[in-house]
């Protein structure tokens, strides 16, 4: 008896075990059979995909070349703009480096795009690496941006003698600069100054103009005569050659002072020859006046005493 069932508990066994193998066979018949199908569309879907990614690189390579062009043709437009404004030197191949960067990073991302490379992500990378060069060059790219401004709308220009605010400095501009203006000085220094603050400062261009106008005070004693005065003034007017008479000049009582009555005097010349006419005029009236018996006084006081009060009376 038991042996009997020991038989059949053997025979269960051995037909499930062959029950099993052939379950893993069918199972390993249907993988073989489902690999091999998705290789053939593979193989069938690889032709066209090959050919899809041709097409897309021949049109990158196609936009790459009408767009270098198209970038070309700008960079050109712009150059002739900024010659035309007398922005050209540094300051021009500055620029045009700025714009050939720009235009062909749009490029770049536009061809990124063609391959169908996610535009978010681009976008992405491009935001952060221009927040961090923004953050890490933000003093230098403010200079810069100053120098740009300077170059397109000219303030100033080589040789001109400005004042500006931004440091309190004033001098003649020697060299301009993408990030830095040097002035050099009546007594020969070098200022170096930021285009940055220089940009946003208030400048006073002295010799921007052709002509400049020459004004003097000077003051005559209360017993001088104040009609003789001004004819000395303009006999030394019209003597003086460097004097633009056809421009006009004033001569005139400016006020009557403490000590003095000042007259005034106004009258065009040169801008090169400002200073030169200036010290010359001053010297000129001061020989004039003590000629014609005119006084300059020096500021001074009248002290009155008045007789002490008889206190008895």
């Amino acid at each position: 008896m038991i042996w009997n069932r020991a038989a059949a508990s053997m025979a269960a066994t051995a037909e499930a075990v062959r029950g099993g193998r052939m379950f893993s066979l069918l199972s390993s018949e249907t993988s073989v059979s489902e690999e091999l199908a998705i290789g053939q569309q593979l193989l069938q879907a690889a032709p066209q995909s090959l050919l899809d990614f041709l097409v897309r690189v021949a049109l990158c390579i196609i936009t790459f070349l009408i767009g270098s062009r198209v970038i070309n043709l700008i960079r050109k437009l712009i150059g002739k703009a900024m010659a035309r404004t007398g922005a050209a030197g540094q300051g021009g191949q500055f620029v045009d480096s700025c714009v050939r960067v720009v235009l062909y990073s749009i490029l770049i991302f536009q061809i990124a795009l063609h391959l169908g490379i996610n535009a978010a992500t681009i976008a992405t990378v491009l935001g952060s690496a221009t927040v961090t060069v923004g953050l890490a060059f933000q003093g230098s790219l403010k200079n810069c941006i100053g120098g740009i401004m300077i170059m397109i709308l000219h303030p100033f220009r080589v040789g001109d003698y400005i004042i500006e605010s931004a440091y309190n400095s004033e001098g003649t501009v020697s060299e301009i600069t993408v990030f830095y203006t040097r002035l050099a000085t009546l007594d020969n220094r070098t200022i170096i100054l930021p285009n940055g603050p220089l940009a946003d400062a208030g400048i006073t261009n002295v010799t921007r103009e052709e002509n400049r106008r020459v004004e003097l005070k000077v003051g005559i004693s209360y017993q001088a005569d104040i009609r003789k005065a001004k004819q000395v003034l303009e006999d030394l007017l019209t003597e003086e050659e460097r004097v633009r008479r056809e421009l006009g000049y004033n001569i005139f009582v400016d006020e009557l002072g403490d000590s003095s009555v000042v007259l005034g005097l106004r009258f065009w010349t040169k801008t090169e020859d400002y200073w030169p006419v200036r010290w010359k005029m001053l010297e000129d009236i001061k020989y004039a006046f003590d000629e014609n018996g005119i006084g300059i006084p020096f500021p001074q006081m009248d002290v009155h005493l008045d007789p002490p009060m008889d206190r008895g009376k």
